[in-house]
């Protein structure tokens, strides 16, 4: 058997990821697309409609992540999120942090990155921060202290701790039929809320939801099949490339942030080499940069004053801790890792919304308190 171009199909994993979160950039950017606003929108207006965008894009990239399981297209027991260890308390401690940071900082991980394509000099602010908060607590001084705290309360499980895992054998059916079926049936029933939304078919809602879901389902792709070698040449072990984990990755954007500082820091040591998350990074902030010159929204933007600097300071350690913590954020364990409907990313998402929801009514309980 002839041994795969190693280097080829590395920058071929590369370049497609990088296309594809230059898409994702330009999406968000157009449409607003934001979990942090769309939260924003339903407690403080009652507004469902970007929470609308949200499900849709969390259900076609459930339904399309079951249907690549099942075309045998990608190996769901190799995923970031695969896991036989429920981290039931790392995902409810991390999650609440994210989303309570994200709120003070104005936004996640993801839309900080289309907010430095659109100008905000306050989110370059949030990136670094959040980025060394993150690489701690991966690495450092929180890291040893996630180590021995959180983490050590998970539920030990016979098999992995994602729903088709836990139903295919109590229902005889395979995996890749239980990944399907519970795929279209989680992914259909967001799907349908979404869409039965009244005044939702508009074609911005569309676009947010329908795009960044297929941007999911075709990352998962790239990285586990374009990506994908049997085994490679110089390890003769199975590998993903360009992974950071060495498992098969989609989007997500706190460990990805921490990883570009550490590639910039330290661009001469030929050891850091450019992973899908590095250049996921760069390409959500050239689509969202792009977007808003052709759209003419582009604006500097700065801090208003002493508070709103420190409330972005605080949100983005939060933020940083937090999604090491949890495993993710709004778009790494809110719809990368809800697509494998991994039981850990059930209890982070629910989190990240509650955590969210606390801190809007803690700035509303402050505003009503101002003199």
């Amino acid at each position: 058997m002839q041994s795969p171009d190693i280097s080829l199909l590395t920058h071929q994993v590369l370049w497609a990821a990088l296309a594809l979160s230059v898409v994702f950039g330009a999406i968000a950017q157009r449409t607003h697309f934001c979990t942090m606003g769309a939260v924003s929108d339903a407690v403080h207006m009652g507004d469902w409609t970007r929470m609308r965008q949200w499900a849709l894009a969390a259900g076609v990239a459930t339904i399309g992540f079951g249907a690549l399981v099942f075309f045998g297209q990608v190996d769901p027991s190799r995923t970031l999120y695969a896991s036989h260890r429920w981290l039931w308390l790392s995902a409810l401690a991390g999650g609440g942090m994210f989303g309570f940071g994200m709120v003070l900082a104005s936004g996640c991980g993801s839309k900080t990155l289309v907010r430095i394509g659109g100008g905000s000099l306050k989110a370059v602010v949030v990136f670094v921060v959040m980025a060394v908060a993150g690489f701690a607590t991966l690495r450092g001084v929180t890291a040893v202290l996630r180590a021995g705290s959180v983490d050590q309360m998970a539920w030990q499980l016979a098999t992995q701790a994602a729903l088709p895992q836990l139903v295919a054998p109590a229902t005889g059916w395979s995996l890749p039929v239980a990944s399907l079926a519970l795929g279209l049936l989680v992914g259909g029933a967001l799907v349908f809320w979404a869409l039965v939304g009244k005044g939702f078919l508009r074609a911005d809602n569309l676009l947010a939801g329908l795009g960044v879901g297929a941007v999911l389902v075709a990352m998962w792709w790239v990285s586990g099949h374009l990506g994908h070698v049997p085994e490679h040449p110089e390890t003769l072990e199975e590998a993903y490339l360009a992974t950071n984990s060495g498992r098969i990755e989609a989007l997500s954007f706190v460990a990805p942030l921490a990883h570009t500082l550490d590639w910039l820091l330290f661009f001469s040591d030929r050891s850091r080499v450019l992973t899908l998350g590095i250049v996921s990074v760069a390409g959500v902030v050239a689509g969202s940069w792009a977007m808003a010159l052709i759209s003419r929204s582009f604006r500097w933007e700065g801090f208003g004053d002493t508070e709103d600097l420190a409330n972005h300071l605080i949100g983005a350690v939060l933020m940083g801790v937090g999604g090491i913590t949890a495993m993710g954020c709004t778009v790494g364990q809110g719809l990368s890792g809800l697509s494998t409907l991994s039981l850990t990313s059930l209890v982070a998402v629910a989190a990240i919304l509650a955590g969210a929801v606390l801190a809007l009514r803690y700035q509303r309980w402050r505003l009503e308190r101002l003199p």
